[in-house]
């Protein structure tokens, strides 16, 4: 038991300690490479890091709950654009328009609800069939970035409401608006998974799907639940970023799941499931987000950025595999 308590904290303090090498390596760096004459750790670069890690963070933290059961969810990108189309383009609707600033709420709530319904079509699918989660999310995947590009054409979707930018602009207590987002949606669902029946059946599904059917736990219906979830967390990450963006391209979202399962996974949550940590996984978004930040503040273009990042990931599955190889080897001995 010691030896897998050990194992678990590397795994949870690695990703902190990454990020102070991070931010050591970064200064020291910029000094010399930085392309601004700005401070890498400057107050305000760090607050705008947080805000821009928002988007792909809230998609994280619903990625976490889904991994750690044993599934996946790659169709969150599309249902991220679907759910930001949905968002501004009902605010042109003639009864919406005529509503003025009372129609966001509504707008807001039409954006969520299509998130969760997306979700729920993914939930029902991999319950009710029985497909694994990997297949039929890439197919939903297709499918909704299909109703994107259908919806609008390939035409950017735009409506800009300036009472959402003033909104979406605003700081409480030196924090932006979408990090506050953030933030809440991560004590929720640290919450939901280390206070709840739920969460804790989360954790036993995927430590053992047929022992927990055994035991009585209603798997399918659980994995409904997570699917709607991660869907009203794609769509809720649409409205805090187009809140303020006023504009949706058809691509928008491409890549966003590759992006959240490598912070998931930075994190330390298992990709076979039954292991994550809501905190951890924070800190894997906080993490890329300063890779990115930082490559860039030294000059580094955007393919040097995703070729390092790639490798780091590699890098973590393998030491991730070796120590849940050496930890089971301890508990045997």
């Amino acid at each position: 038991m010691n030896s897998q308590f050990r194992v678990n904290l590397i795994k949870q303090g690695g990703i902190w300690a990454f990020i102070v090498v991070e931010l050591i390596f970064f200064s020291v760096a910029g000094e010399l490479l930085a392309v601004t004459d700005k401070a890498f750790m400057d107050f305000d670069n760090m607050l705008l890091l947080l805000k821009q890690s928002a988007p792909i963070g809230i998609i994280a933290l619903g990625m976490t709950i889904i991994m750690i059961n044993g599934n996946i969810d790659l169709s969150v990108g599309a249902i991220f654009a679907l759910s930001a189309i949905v968002l501004l383009d009902s605010m042109t609707w003639p009864f919406m328009a005529a509503l003025g600033d009372w129609a966001i709420p509504l707008a807001w709530g039409f954006a969520l609800l299509t998130g969760v319904v997306l979700g729920a079509v993914n939930g029902f699918i991999v319950w009710k069939t029985g497909v694994d989660a990997f297949i039929v999310t890439l197919g939903s995947m297709l499918g909704f970035r299909g109703l994107v590009f259908m919806y609008n054409g390939e035409q950017p979707t735009s409506h800009l409401n300036w009472t959402l930018v003033d909104f979406a602009e605003a700081q409480f207590l030196g924090l932006h608006t979408a990090t506050w987002f953030l933030l809440v949606a991560g004590l929720l669902l640290w919450l939901l998974m280390t206070r709840t029946v739920h969460g804790r059946n989360a954790y036993a599904i995927g430590n053992n799907r047929e022992a927990a059917v055994n035991a009585g736990i209603r798997v399918g219906p659980h994995f409904l639940w997570n699917f709607m979830l991660i869907g009203f967390l794609a769509a809720l990450s649409a409205v805090v970023f187009y809140s303020e963006s006023g504009s949706v391209n058809p691509n928008d979202g491409m890549l966003y799941e590759l992006w959240a399962i490598t912070a998931v996974v930075l994190g330390g949550t298992k990709l076979t499931g039954g292991y994550g940590s809501i905190v951890s996984t924070l800190g894997g978004v906080i993490a890329i987000q300063l890779l990115r930040k930082g490559l860039g503040h030294i000059g580094a273009d955007t393919q040097t950025v995703n070729l390092v990042i790639g490798l780091i990931l590699i890098t973590v599955l393998f030491l991730d595999r070796q120590l849940n190889r050496k930890g089971k080897e301890e508990l045997k001995t």
